[in-house]
């Protein structure tokens, strides 16, 4: 609950911060915006553009007790993010990529190792002229993580790897682009595709893939799907500002509906990502991640007794807060 609270709140204050600042700024980003649009010719005579950027940010502590009264335990955790971009601004024509790795780990003296961050993501969007702020656009995301994941405090019970599950979408539709911030793209054509490479987690019918089959006695006669296909219709708003100076906010919302399987259960990944900027190399990182996908079932223990008393589909939030080392290029 307080998770959830924190969330509308985090929300809520990041739309009301930018509606105050809106008239204020909207000619200064406007101007900003249109100075770092502008094209610069090559010496054929064609315009283009290349901008790249990105974040880089690694936070780390650590805390060490020998005979210490009030107790405690030996602790070390590591929080990383890499975020990239490169985006190509031609004469008709936009090319955004965007390439997010996130990792972090905590390891304690009696629990030992512990994944608390895993992330790949990559998104390439193509759009043409098609009239004014809009674009005809396709779209091309991959997402997957890097390293085994546990039902912890079992960290024997693998519930999650590398390619397992990877999620591959290709998407073509329309991409608004007005003279702020914000791009809406919208897709009645979206093919998607989740991939279990562990076998054994294909064979329980992890993330909606097909599971094993076995006969009577218990033997498999059937192994279970790598690959699950969905086709439906999709939605991706990405937003950013400069709340105040050295505060920025980007949100990025991705809905999808499977035409051919419950269509009216809406797929969402919405990502946040808070940055403040202390000075050059020290920041403040929080990234708050919310996910719901009808097909990936979670096992939940409601009474706190050791025992699973319900498992279907949930809404998973993860929260991360980091302080250190962030360079912003």
């Amino acid at each position: 609950m307080t998770k959830h609270v924190f969330l509308v709140v985090f929300c809520a204050l990041s739309l009301a911060s930018y509606a105050q600042k809106n008239s204020v700024v909207d000619k200064q980003e406007l101007e900003k915006l249109k100075k770092e649009m502008t094209t610069v010719e090559k010496p054929s005579g064609d315009t283009l553009q290349w901008k790249f950027g990105g974040l880089v940010s690694a936070n780390f502590s650590q805390a060490a007790f020998s005979n210490w009264a009030g107790g405690g335990q030996d602790a070390i955790s590591l929080n990383t993010l890499l975020y990239l971009f490169a985006h190509h601004f031609g004469e008709h024509h936009i090319w955004e990529n965007h390439l997010r790795i996130g990792y972090g780990f905590l390891t304690q003296e009696e629990t030992g190792f512990r994944k608390t961050d895993d992330k790949i993501e990559f998104i390439s969007k193509y759009g043409l002229d098609a009239f004014r702020h809009w674009f005809y656009s396709g779209l091309f995301r991959f997402r997957t993580q890097l390293a085994p994941g546990y039902n912890y405090p079992n960290d024997s019970d693998k519930i999650s790897d590398f390619l397992s599950p990877a999620y591959i979408t290709a998407a073509i539709g329309m991409n608004f682009k007005p003279d702020f911030p914000l791009a809406l793209f919208l897709s009645p054509f979206t093919g998607k595709i989740t991939i279990v490479q562990d076998q054994q987690l294909a064979d329980a019918g992890a993330y909606g893939v097909e599971p094993a089959a076995y006969d009577s006695s218990g033997n498999k006669i059937r192994d279970g799907k790598n690959l699950r296909g969905e086709f439906g219709g999709s939605l991706q708003l990405n937003f950013a500002i400069d709340l105040m100076e050295n505060v920025r906010y980007s949100t990025v919302l991705n809905l999808f509906s499977n035409y051919l399987h419950n269509p009216q259960n809406i797929d969402v990944l919405w990502d946040n990502l808070l940055s403040l900027k202390i000075n050059k190399y020290l920041s403040a990182v929080i990234s708050v991640n919310i996910v719901y996908d009808d097909d990936i079932r979670i096992a939940v223990d409601e009474d706190g007794d050791g025992t699973i008393d319900a498992t279907g589909p949930r809404t998973q939030i993860k929260e991360v807060l980091s302080l250190g080392f962030s360079y912003q290029f």
